[in-house]
């Protein structure tokens, strides 16, 4: 398993935890604070814990713009509805799509689905895919990175 992927699994479980904890979303101040003992308990190297502490602050420093995103795509489900592993799978796609342009949305949408079916339900794998490809196709954010060479950096994308 790449690093990325790992990376990605990590950063779901740091914001389930919050999520559940707090009981909906992902305060900025209170995800680091979790930071230190949720690495006590795992072996992780170094550049999978760095990528899964962008991808936390990240999506908590933009929760309400992705939150808003996700309330306009994933039709007939309000976030509350949402399970929480699928809404935090959304969550972090939606900050990689939007945010981080140094991975092509296809490899992304992949990538958010395999996380779902492995830690959601049955459905879930279908239910991101669902929601995931109506952003891609409608957003302005990501819908011009669609047609983007994977071999030329993106714009913004810092990397």
């Amino acid at each position: 398993m790449g690093f990325r992927r790992k990376g990605r699994e990590y950063a779901l479980q740091l914001l389930f935890e919050s999520d559940v904890v707090r009981g909906g979303g992902a305060d900025l101040e209170a995800v680091t604070g979790r930071f230190a003992p949720f690495w006590a308990q795992r072996r992780a190297q170094p550049e999978v814990r760095s990528f899964a502490e962008i991808l936390v602050r990240g999506v908590a420093g933009h929760e309400p713009e992705i939150d808003l995103m996700l309330t306009r795509h994933a039709r007939h489900w309000s976030l509350d509805r949402m399970a929480a592993v699928d809404r935090n799978v959304l969550r972090l796609a939606v900050y990689e799509l939007c945010y981080e342009g140094d991975v092509p949305p296809r490899v992304v949408l992949n990538e958010a689905i395999e996380i779902a079916k492995k830690y959601g339900s049955e459905d879930s794998g279908a239910f991101v895919n669902g929601v995931l490809n109506d952003i891609v196709h409608t957003e302005d954010a990501v819908r011009d990175r669609r047609t983007a060479p994977e071999s030329e950096p993106l714009p913004g994308s810092g990397r």
